[in-house]
Formats: C-alpha cells, structure tokens, sequence
C-alpha cells in the first residue's frame, strides 16, 4: 500500500516525526558461563537427562549422573524440595525449577553422603550436577566439588540460543535496553532506524528478518506490541534476573515468530532479604556533538536538476549542542514474607533524558526543541510455594515513556535561538501487565502448569495549545519565491499527524502445559492461546483534516502525473497539494495454538526432539467481522544433539522447522478499515501570511485522487483478503558444534539457512482483477470491484471474492502471478556461517569473539519496508502494482555480510575490574527510489518509488553499501574494600571512538519527473556520538 508519509515527495518531512532527532547507538554485549576445572574430571559424568525446555520459559533443569537407587533432594534458596531416584541407567533429573540457588545432595542409605550448594540454574538450559561413584563416598568431605565446576557444554538442548545472567549485564558496558542486550547473539543485528518499539528502543533483525517478526516475553508471558509488533516491553534493567536470545531452532511449544525471540526472566524473592540502589548519571557536558547534516551537492546526469538548486551543499540540520542529560534513580527490595513460603521482590526506576533538537532548515517552523522524556518503570514478583508439589506465582510489570518539548524559534541564518512559539506532541505510551503462573508437580514424572496474563497499552498524544483551525504546511522551501520575497511562510505547527486521545491496546492470553517422562522420553503437550485488540488506533492529519505540501518542478510544463489526469504546473513550476489521510479504526487478533512434543533420549549420546505444532490466526475488523481466518497450519520440529565423546566436552546440534506469523492489528488500518489518502493538486497566486495557506487556487488536476481507492468507505471484510489466504510461514535449518579446547575454552561453528515460504502483503491493482473477470466471463456490470487494496500472498495463486451488484452473494476470481503482471513471487533467503572462540570466566578474565558471514537476498523483506521506513505491517508498497517490483530482486535492507562482535572483562584485583565490548559489521545497501523506466513516468501514481534511478535499473546492492558501522564500549569499575564489596563506582564510555557513521540515507530520488531530490542520499540517521556514563551501586 503506498506509503501516507509527508517525506515521500517532500524534503521537509525526513525529520523523523515526534520531536527528537533518534540516532541509533549499537552496544556490544559481552558474556561467559562462570565455572571451575579444579575438578575436570567431573567433566566424564554427562549431563545425559533428558529435559523439557521451552521458549518463553521461566524455569530451568538441574540433571546428571550417579549411582544407580540413590536419592538426590533438591533445595531451592526459597525452601522448595524436590527428590527422586537415580534410574537404572544412572541418570536422573528435575525439570520445570523455578530460577534460583539450589543445594543439590545425593543420599545413600537415608544418610548424605555428598552434596553441591550454590547451583545456579540457567533458564531453558539443563544444569549438570553430577555426582562419582558414591560406593567410595564415606562421608561430606570425600568429594567436594564447586557448583561452578561443572561442563560448559549442555548436550540437552538442540536450539540456538544466548542466555545473559545479570552477573554479566552488572559487568559490561551495556545499553540498558533488551534490545541492546540481544544484539550479542550472532545472526542478530540493528534493524533499520526508522523503526523503534514502544518505548522508544531501537531494534533487531534476527537471521535476516523484519524487525516485526519477533517476539517478547517475560515471565512466561508475551509482551510483544499488540498494535504492529513493533518491539515490545521489557523489564527494569536491575530486574533481570536472566535473558535468553533465541536466534533459530525453537521447541515446538513455541511459536508466532520467525525472527528471534527475547525472553526475560524477572528477579525473586528469597530465603535472606536483600536490598539495594543505583544512580546512572551521563551527563550532556560529557557527550560529543553530532554531526551537522548537510544537503547533498552531486555531480547529476544530463537533464536532471536539484528541486531547489540554491541548497545543495548547505546545511540541512545543526546538531551543535544537540546533547542530552540522562539520569536513573533505580532500588530493589526482596526477601521473605513468610520464610520457605511466600516471598516478595520489588524494584522500580525513575529514568528521565533532558536535551536539546534543533530541527532541519526545511522545516515548516525551524526550531529548537528542548525535550524532556520520563520513562516511570516497576516490577513486583510473589512467589507462594503452597506446599514442595505446588507454585503459585504473580507479577506485576509497568514500563512507560512520557514525552514532552518546547518548541523556541531557530534562524538558521544567525544560528540563534528566538521566543517560545509552541510545543511539540506529547506523548504517553507504554503498558501494564499482570501474569499468573501456577505449576504441579502431581508426581516425580508428571507437572501441569497454567499461565494467565493481561496487558493494557496506551498510546496517548495530544499538542498542547496548538491552533486546530490551521493546517500543517510541508515543503515550506519550495514556496514561490516571487510570493514569499524567498522567506517561508509558516503558521507553527510543526506537527503533521495526530492520534485518536481514546488509542490504546489490550491483550489476554492463556497457557497450558503438561509434561511427563516416560522411561527415555519426556512426553509435552499444551494450548498457548493470546487475543490482542486495539481501540481508536492509527492516525490522521492534524488540524481542519487536510495539510497543504509545496512542491516545484524543475520541468514546469511536463505533466505531475498524466495517468491520473494531472497536469503540468506551467510557469516557473510552483505548485501545492491538499493532502488527506486518515486511517484511524479499530481491530483485534485471536491466536490459538496447541502442540505435541517428545524429546527422547536415545542412548547416551544421542538425544531427539520431536515435535509438531498447530497454530490458528484470525484478523477482526472493528464490527469484529473476521477478514482473515487460518486454521490447520501445522508447524514440525524436528532437533537433535549429540554428545560425540559422551563427556559434555564436544557437541553436535542441529535442528529442521517450520515457523508460522499471525497479522499484528495494525493490518486492519487501511485494509480492514475505513480510510482516506488523497492528494489534489493545484497551482496558487498567493499564500495568506497568518495561515500559510495558498490562495487563488488553480485545480491543475480532476480534484482528489487516491492511487489505492482510499476514500473513507469500509471494505467488505469477505472481499479484503483472498479466501485461501495462507499466513507467512518460514522454514528453517541449522547445524553446528560446540567443542572444548583444551580446559579453559571453547570454540563452535553453526550454519543457518532459512528461507520465506509463504508472504502476505497487498495489491492494489483494481484494473488486473477486471480484466480477469472479463476474461473469466463475467459481466463487469453484474459486480462492484474492490475500491481498496487486497490482502494476498505474493507469488500463489489466489482467489477472491466481489460482490454482485444486486446485493445477492459473491462472484469468484482467482488470479495468478501473471495476472497481475508479476515475474515472479516473495522471495527471501538469508544463509550465515557463524563462528566462535570463548575463555569463559575464571574468577579473572573472560573473553569472546564472534564473527558471522551471511547473506539476506531477494525480494521481499518481510512485513516492513526498511528502504524508505514504511511501518505499515504487511501492507507496504511492494507487490501493489508490478511495476513497484520490477528490479527489486537482490540484498536485502537487513543484510550486513560481515559482523564481528568482540567482548571481555579483567579483573585487575579484588577492587577494580576493567570490560569492554566492540561490534564491527559491513554497512545495509544503498537505495535509490525514482520514476519509472527511461521515460520518468508514474503508472501507477506512487511517484519516486520505482526501482529506478535517472532511467536506470537500481535493485538492491547494485549501488554499494553504507559505510562499516564500528562501536567500542569501555568501562571500569571499582569496588572500595571498606564498603565489602557492597559499593560499586562505574564509568563507561559508549562509541570511544566517536563514530558517526550515517544507518539510513534518504533513498528518495526525486519529487517530480527530471527533478532530483535536495536530500536524495542525505544522512537521515547516524550512529550516536561518543558518551560517558557515570554510576554508583550499592546491594545488601
């Protein structure tokens, strides 16, 4: 669908919208497994038992060997038991344990003949604790044996995946974000800029995919963004307990993503009440300047002129003194309410950025913003152990972000700062959410456990003091000079678009899991059911619903765009459109998935993981009529891991699935709902001083058009989507090892292949479909064609149902990929080759290095089209018409061929450590948008959209690359011997270098036929400059 964007025709909109100039700072994060080979020869006893992991799990296993009819009791630090009995075999295992300290023991006899304390489970992961033949153990003291001193290597899980413990987030140079957080996984890398989650993080590309085909979780729960799937809500930062990163290969009791999934697991409550504090201060004094922005001045091909020649090569945006104060307030408390049954943990964190924006030269009000952002956030856990074979659990998570400016004049001319004339929006968003968990374990063999959640997300704007009668101006530069005597006219409103004060989201979701072992097979089934709504939500042009853009051409009497019957503006070129766009509605989405699974421990060394899921997607419009419904979509999972020597010290893993993605909400606002995109063009013989609106207006057009039919009426939900739609599924491979290199290290390799089966996006070609009726027989006049883009899946054959004329029932028409013109269908491959070399940490140092080689090509990059930031999920300006396609084929926005991630700490001494983390990767392809084929014409009205440039092909990479992205982090910390290592002083310095390196250039050729951008290829985004952090930590 094309894209309703101020910046798609115009200079003056490539600020993005809301106040804040956002660059997007990449952080390298650094991690490794604590353990201790004082004993390697434990290494021989094999974490064998078989365990029942999840993606969005909050537990973990504990397992390994000893001897045969032994009982091993495990006890948590919250006074949980569990016993069993070492099999025939000599494996045994405890599996769905909550997170936590174990005491782990072996009894013989009745009498505790060894014992382990302090083991620290991982989630999703099985922790071996094995333990030598007890038939020598006389006593405690025969084998003493570090918690920590156990193999690197769990054999037990067949995914990919990263787990970060806040040992490590304590320790390293982090961005405190969970975004921040992933990109330490290989395959993940910084989505595009133009795009942020709901509180204002950036956001990552898992293997090649959008940055809205991921999910989020915490506690169980998913939080992922209800609305479009844009992010999603994570914890306060010091109340993560751990953070698991999958990157491919997940069990089939998990699903609705083809990215990666984030998955945080909250602190809790223990046996000793502990509690602590945190200021992180960066100041604005300690932070570099970004760079300044200039308009490109390129050399252009013959008969090709800049839109306003007077501004190439001048400065486009000042970035002087562009810096930000940022302050975090943070505290915890957790301990016991009752000791060994009811425990609490509590945080909270007041975060608050001050700085100063100056606005682009273009804009409609050159400005200076000085802002304000507050992010409140809070976390509350219970843990009620009801007896040693039942759990109840309850959390309660807030996480929002305030936003607020006030808007001083900027003249660009003497670079000074004017009066108070205005503020920017303000905006509240954010969500509350509350999760439930019970767990059973009815017998050693069998656990049942029950998760509830609900989320309420608002999404709130408002300008304050803004005038509603006045219309947003856009392109102010481009105003005729001969009118304005070369001074823009501007009313003040620096704002194009506004939200419904009633927009928000909600969401509830149910799961049910059962799990039993059986002999050699750990048998699970559940349900995992989410409905999401959304109220009020999308947006519309701010003030009389209509803004006025200006615009010129440099070819005054050639056509703006003669298909759609408009004309030439004659004269110098001067000329203005009224435009319309409005797509505010309501929505919801239903998601039900049930699943099978058995993972089989073969023998010794070999473990399977067998599983098949079905999930269902349904999409309701906002009279909760259902305009897309899938059902029998079945997903298998199929992994392995084989332990090559059978001592945990070199393993072999891989896995086959098939992964399916439901719609976010958002696909009803302009597909399911009324909308309305117009654009009337005029010329004018004047512009009134107080509004800036034109005057003496000319229609040089047929009045508004709409190049997808968008003139406020609601679709039929049976005519939106092809019947036979199918959901966007992906397949997926892997294979790899892990291997120990000598004691100290280890070393691995993986390959990931994936590939995009089935996409969804839609088509707006009403003309194909008459014809293909036509030809199918039917009498045009017997029925209404769509007036509105089509949901289908690129490249499959579809069919789709219009109504007859008479009001009585449907007409069918199927068309294939040749029916609307197109060469071929959705295309999307990513392979990658990743390699690893880690020294895990000694109690002195720790270090890793990871480097990927991948490739994302084809044509489509999933839900979101990161080329010029379209954020309409499943329904960007791809696959509308096939002329939009045509030259698309090749790397993808995604792509970044080399990345090396780089990270470590030292400790100097028991006082002062020093850590650091560096990321390095290859920059996206250039893009270049312009009018279609040789003749600079516009077939179907989206203007400079085509894979075109200057009359010449410009797929994707044919352009080169942006430059290499380098990020080092640094920091040290020091720990005062008289507090007890209770107190910590950090300093951190993010992007030593001071790299600002540009993450996104406009790719928006021109704005008229013959007529070359003045921004084309202009910085839009840039790495963030250099700054230092500043903190104090206590913890008791």
């Amino acid at each position: 669908m094309a894209r309703g964007d101020f910046r798609f025709c115009h200079p003056s909109f490539v600020v993005p919208l809301g106040g804040e100039w956002r660059f997007q700072g990449e952080s390298a994060l650094k991690t490794g497994n604590t353990f201790n080979y004082s004993l390697l020869a434990l290494a021989c006893a094999t974490a064998l038992a078989s365990t029942s992991v999840f993606a969005q799990s909050t537990t973990g296993s504990i397992g390994g060997q000893a001897q045969p009819g032994a009982t091993i009791t495990a006890t948590s630090s919250t006074g949980l038991v569990r016993k069993t009995t070492v099999d025939n075999s000599g494996r045994y295992s405890f599996t769905n344990l909550p997170l936590g300290a174990y005491s782990v023991s072996l009894q013989r006899d009745g009498v505790v003949v060894d014992k382990r304390d302090n083991v620290n489970i991982v989630v999703n992961s099985n922790t071996d604790v094995s333990f030598a033949s007890a038939s020598n153990a006389k006593s405690l003291s025969v084998v003493s044996v570090s918690a920590n001193a156990i193999p690197p290597i769990d054999v037990t899980t067949v995914d990919s995946r990263t787990v970060i413990t806040s040992r490590e987030l304590a320790q390293l140079p982090i961005a405190r974000t969970a975004e921040s957080i992933a990109m330490l996984a290989p395959g993940a890398v910084g989505g595009s800029s133009y795009f942020s989650g709901p509180t204002g993080n950036a956001l990552v590309s898992f293997g090649g995919a959008s940055v809205t085909e991921n999910a989020y979780y915490i506690n169980g729960f998913n939080t992922t963004d209800p609305l479009s799937g844009m992010g999603g809500i994570s914890l306060p930062y010091g109340s993560i307990d751990q953070q698991e990163v999958f990157t491919g290969g997940y069990s089939a009791k998990y699903g609705r993503s083809d990215g990666g999934v984030i998955n945080q697991v909250g602190m809790r409550g223990t046996n000793q009440w502990h509690f602590g504090a945190q200021v992180l201060w960066e100041p604005s004094f300690l932070a570099s300047n970004p760079r300044n922005v200039y308009y490109p001045n390129a050399a252009l091909p013959a008969g090709y002129g800049y839109q306003n020649p007077a501004l190439a090569g001048s400065l486009y945006r000042s970035r002087k003194d562009n810096t930000a104060t940022h302050t975090v307030y943070s505290f915890y408390l957790g301990g016991p309410l009752i000791k060994d049954k009811l425990f609490l943990f509590a945080s909270a964190e007041a975060e608050k950025r001050d700085g100063l924006s100056t606005s682009s030269s273009a804009s409609s009000q050159p400005y200076n913003d000085r802002y304000s952002y507050s992010l409140p956030k809070h976390y509350l856990k219970l843990d009620w152990n009801i007896n040693d074979s039942n759990i109840l659990e309850f959390t309660n998570i807030s996480n929002k972000e305030s936003y607020s400016g006030s808007l001083y004049a900027y003249d660009y001319d003497t670079r000074s700062q004017g009066p108070l004339f205005g503020y920017d929006t303000s905006t509240k968003t954010g969500s509350d959410i509350y999760i439930g968990k019970y767990t059973s374990y009815i017998t050693d063999d069998l656990t049942f456990s029950a998760t509830y959640g609900k989320t309420k997300v608002m999404d709130y704007s408002q300008i304050p003091g803004a005038d509603p009668t006045l219309p947003y101006l856009g392109g102010v530069v481009n105003q005729d000079p001969s009118i304005t005597g070369g001074a823009p006219i501007t009313n003040g409103i620096t704002t194009p678009y506004v939200k419904s004060p009633n927009a928000g989201s909600s969401s509830h979701g149910l799961r049910l899991d059962l799990e039993y072992k059986l002999g050699d097979h750990t048998l699970s089934a559940g349900i995992d059911n989410i409905t999401t709504s959304s109220t009020d939500e999308g947006q519309q042009v701010f003030g009389p619903a209509y803004a006025w853009l200006y615009g010129k051409a440099s070819r005054p009497n050639t056509p703006l765009n003669p298909a759609f019957g408009v004309g030439a503006p004659g004269g110098n070129g001067y000329y203005v459109r009224r435009y319309i766009f409005t797509t505010t509605t309501s929505m919801s989405v239903g998601q039900t998935a049930q699943y099978l699974e058995d993972r089989w421990q073969v023998n010794d060394r070999w473990l399977l993981s067998i599983g098949l899921r079905n999930d269902q997607f349904s999409n309701y419009n906002n009279l909760h009529q259902a305009f897309v419904h899938n059902t029998n979509q079945w997903a298998p999972r199929l992994g392995f891991s084989w332990d090559v020597l059978g001592d945990s010290t070199f393993k072999v893993f891989g896995n086959l699935g098939r992964y399916y993605l439901a719609l976010p909400n958002s696909v009803a606002e302009r597909a399911a709902g009324p909308s309305t995109y117009t654009n009337e063009y005029f010329t004018y013989t004047g512009i009134n001083p107080t509004t800036g609106a034109p005057t003496g207006l000319t229609a040089i057009g047929p009045g508004p058009i709409s190049s997808n039919g968008e003139y406020g009426q609601t679709p039929d939900p049976k005519t939106v989507t092809a019947i036979d739609l199918r959901s966007q599924y992906q397949d997926e491979a892997i294979l790899g090892f892990t291997k120990m290199l000598g004691s100290k290290w280890m070393y691995g390799a993986k390959v990931t292949v994936r590939k995009l089966q089935t996409d969804i996006d839609d088509v707006c070609d009403d003309d194909a479909v008459a014809r293909k009726a036509v030809a199918s027989g039917i009498n045009p006049d017997s029925i209404v064609f769509p007036n509105s883009c089509l949901i289908f899946n690129p490249g499959k054959t579809n069919t789709f149902l219009l109504a007859n004329a008479d009001g009585n029932g449907y007409s069918k028409v199927t068309m294939t990929t040749q029916d609307w013109g197109f060469t071929e269908g959705a295309k999307r491959k990513y392979y990658a080759l990743d390699l690893f070399l880690e020294h895990p940490f000694d109690g002195k140092w720790q270090a890793r290095i990871d480097y990927t080689f991948s490739r994302s090509y084809g044509n489509t990059e999933g839900q979101v089209l990161s080329t010029i930031g379209q954020d309409d999920v499943a329904k960007s300006q791809d696959w509308d018409f096939w002329q939009l396609m045509e030259n698309s084929n090749g790397v993808l926005s995604n792509d970044r061929t080399h990345v090396l991630k780089a990270r470590g700490a030292y400790q100097i001494s028991p006082e002062w450590m020093i850590s650091g983390s560096l990321q390095i990767a290859s920059g996206a392809p250039r893009v270049c948008m312009g009018y279609y084929g040789t003749d600079e014409s516009d077939p179907v009205l989206y203007g400079s959209a085509y894979h075109y440039c200057a009359g010449n092909p410009t797929p994707l990479g044919s352009l080169g690359r942006l430059p290499w992205t380098k990020q080092l982090n640094l920091g040290v910390t020091y720990r005062p011997p008289f507090a007890d290592k209770k107190l910590a002083f950090s300093l951190d310095v993010f992007n030593v270098l001071n790299e600002r390196n540009p993450t996104v250039l406009d790719a928006t050729y021109e704005t008229a036929p013959y007529t070359v951008s003045n921004t084309y290829g202009m910085p839009l985004y840039l790495e963030a400059p250099r700054y230092v952090r500043l903190s104090a930590t206590y913890d008791f």
